[in-house]
């Protein structure tokens, strides 16, 4: 079985490295920031890869921004995230897709490698493996305001949107770039859970969010 990993921490990366061969699994390629992960696996379509969420250049959630974007770009990719975080925002955006070959462990909680070996051949057959933390704090997001994870401007974006205001119409108004109020906006849109579409779609259901809270 070819696995990816990608891990900022050489140390880890290597044990990962030496205990997959252990177990019969080939190691394509060892990656320590996002940019390379999407890289690695467009290149090798293996069959799972090992992701941290926190890596250069940012180390917030550089590895789990990468994963999203290598499952858009190789549909369905099967993808582990190994961390010492939850990142409930794009660990969300992992499982809208509903298309499967997922999990989310959180390190200090595997405590038994034939465990994790099984999630990890779990994950590359299509199924899921989450940890209850994690299953913990989607149901926490899921249950609270789907706005509270906006920052006041893209509040303040949203709020001109439902306003029926265009995207200069919002640049003028806030005093910023277009590109800057397109950034805010897709921001929102990842963060709202609206998959890439029809950009004119996702405005309207991003607006009736706001107005339904």
């Amino acid at each position: 079985m070819r696995v990816v990993v990608a891990e900022d921490a050489v140390l880890l990366r290597e044990g990962l490295i030496r205990l997959l061969g252990e177990n019969g699994f080939e190691v394509v390629e060892a990656v320590g920031d996002g940019p390379s992960l999407v890289e690695a696996i467009t290149k090798h379509r293996p069959d799972v890869s090992i992701v941290d969420v926190r890596m250069p250049p940012s180390h917030t959630d550089e590895g789990l921004k990468a994963a999203v974007e290598a499952r858009k770009r190789v549909r369905g990719t099967p993808i582990l995230v190994l961390s010492q975080y939850v990142e409930v925002s794009y660990a969300d955006d992992l499982l809208a897709d509903r298309a499967g070959a997922v999990g989310y462990l959180l390190k200090d909680r595997v405590a038994d490698i034939p465990e994790f070996i099984d999630a990890l051949k779990r994950v590359a057959g299509g199924g899921t493996a989450l940890d209850p933390e994690v299953v913990a704090q989607l149901l926490t997001r899921r249950r609270r305001d789907p706005l509270a994870d906006l920052t006041p401007r893209e509040h303040e974006v949203l709020a001109a949107m439902a306003e029926g205001r265009s995207n200069a119409a919002i640049g003028r108004a806030l005093v910023v770039s277009d590109g800057a109020v397109e950034k805010h906006i897709r921001n929102i849109f990842t963060k709202l859970g609206l998959q890439p579409d029809d950009d004119q779609h996702r405005r309207v259901m991003a607006v009736l969010t706001f107005l339904s809270r």
